[in-house]
């Protein structure tokens, strides 16, 4: 399982990419769905991060703006 602080993390960040207005309703839904198949399998949080920044880089100010990255 994730570290705790990891899973609380992980909840700022799908509450921000639920609030974001720089992604698409798809972008989001696509961002979740990712977030949710790595922490299912339990990847570490800053690989987590990079992978989200690779395939969606309008996620990257998100990021920075919750002190992520």
């Amino acid at each position: 399982m994730p570290h705790h602080k990891d899973h609380e993390k992980l909840e700022s960040l799908k509450e921000a990419i639920r609030n974001s207005d720089k992604l698409t309703e798809e972008q989001k839904s696509n961002a979740l769905a990712h977030i949710e198949e790595w922490y299912e399998e339990d990847k570490a949080f800053g690989t987590l991060i990079e992978a989200l920044i690779e395939k969606f880089a309008e996620l990257k100010p998100v990021f920075a703006e919750l002190g992520l990255i």
